[in-house]
């Protein structure tokens, strides 16, 4: 009962299962890893962050200054919002 085709995602059920313990055995592997790929967030996170600093990359490529003006940009928010935070806090 291996996956043998590599091209076939995890979460797919092969065709052409004809035994129906087998083909329940597929569908119920299938629901198990696509519900551990949607469930797994520290993954989901890492990945995603992975493509965000590509975009991140080729955008500082494309447009070196547009970066660095996107970077003062997200420090100026930062820094405000510690500042609101930090002012709250206080009083």
């Amino acid at each position: 009962m291996t996956n043998s085709d590599s091209s076939l995602p995890k979460t797919a059920v092969p065709a052409g299962l004809t035994d129906p313990v087998a083909s329940a055995r597929a569908e119920l592997k299938a629901a198990l890893a696509a519900i551990e790929v949607k469930a797994n967030v520290p993954r989901r996170i890492e990945k995603a962050s992975a493509r965000a600093a590509v975009k991140a990359r080729r955008f500082a490529d494309d447009n070196p200054i547009g970066a660095v003006a996107a970077a003062v940009a997200l420090a100026a928010v930062v820094g405000g919002a510690v500042w609101v935070i930090a002012r709250a806090i206080s009083r």
